[in-house]
């Protein structure tokens, strides 16, 4: 090997220490709550898989009404949210692209109503505890009121997020409540409480993706495209190990792995062929409704350019 060869190795493995420790450094928060649906983030996080692929990860539980509040100061650059959610923080004023779908609820969000109450339009005049306008649970809400003939003015909303709608609603207060898991099995395990009349296995509008702000994407797209291959890996060692893997992800939310376990069979995470899949129709033809509904409830004035928040160069 000749001198120049050996001068062009030396700073090829420069380049290469260089470039490695600059992507070790790489610090990112993440913005999620105790939704099942997030917990392969928190099982990337925990079992080192984000660091491996060098990105540090921040994981910060923050409620869905207050998420877009650290987007916009910069606390987080990322998050995890439903679909309609990113057509309100956009049609705010701040701007996040979604990167990656996580998972589709298939019975983990629902409605819990009094045994007394026969079906959904039965609400009209009734109490409702919903997260606040802008949120996931407020969205769903509109959403089945709406199929089943009422509006949100029919109902009396009493804003409480997900975890205390369901404590609230066994221990007697309220009509009926928003929830999904792993609070809506605190219903499922107290039927004298009330019942589930209807979850995203009849109204199937709850679908998860993971967002970063367009500022993050142009600046270090190696950091968001190792964020995702995290997901896709804590994908496959939930497969690989599902026992350890629920336990980590039980731990998190003060669920042990069996009920963890039992939480997640009412949602199906997205793998790469799905998110293809996803990305190529299906998200962009939700979105269309989803914006319309969102207008109409006045949670929006405006419609944002739906396909500038979604990019899936990721995948």
């Amino acid at each position: 090997m000749n001198r120049l060869s050996c001068l062009g190795l030396a700073v090829a493995c420069v380049l290469g220490l260089s470039q490695t420790a600059l992507a070790q450094e790489t610090k990112v928060a993440i913005g999620i709550s105790g939704w099942t649906g997030f917990a392969p983030l928190t099982l990337a996080r925990e079992a080192g898989i984000f660091k491996k692929n060098g990105v540090d990860v921040t994981i910060r539980k923050i409620p869905q009404k207050d998420r877009h509040l650290a987007i916009a100061s910069g606390d987080i650059q990322c998050a995890a949210t439903t679909v309609e959610t990113y057509i309100v923080w956009n049609a705010n004023g701040v701007p996040i692209t979604q990167v990656v779908q996580l998972d589709k609820s298939y019975g983990a969000d629902g409605m819990a109503v009094r045994n007394s109450i026969q079906k959904i339009a039965d609400l009209k005049g009734k109490t409702v505890a919903a997260s606040a306008p802008g949120t996931s649970p407020y969205f769903v809400l509109a959403w089945m009121l709406k199929k089943n003939g009422l509006t949100l003015k029919d109902v009396n909303i009493v804003n409480l997020e997900p975890a205390a709608a369901a404590q609230s609603f066994v221990v007697g207060q309220n009509d009926a409540a928003m929830t999904y898991e792993p609070y809506l099995s605190t219903v499922r395990d107290k039927p004298e409480a009330g019942k589930i009349i209807a979850t995203t296995l009849d109204y199937p509008v709850v679908m998860d993706t993971f967002g970063c702000t367009p500022k993050l994407i142009k600046e270090n797209p190696k950091a968001v495209k190792a964020m995702v291959e995290s997901y896709f890996q804590a994908l496959e060692m939930i497969k690989a190990d599902p026992k350890k893997s629920h336990e980590i992800m039980g731990a998190d939310v003060k669920q042990t792995g069996e009920q963890f376990a039992k939480s997640a069979s009412y949602l199906r995470w997205q793998d790469r062929e799905a998110n293809k899949k996803f990305f190529a129709g299906e998200l962009q033809a939700f979105s269309k409704e989803a914006a319309a509904l969102l207008l109409e409830v006045g949670i929006i004035r405006q419609i944002p350019d739906l396909n500038a928040i979604m990019d899936p160069s990721f995948l």
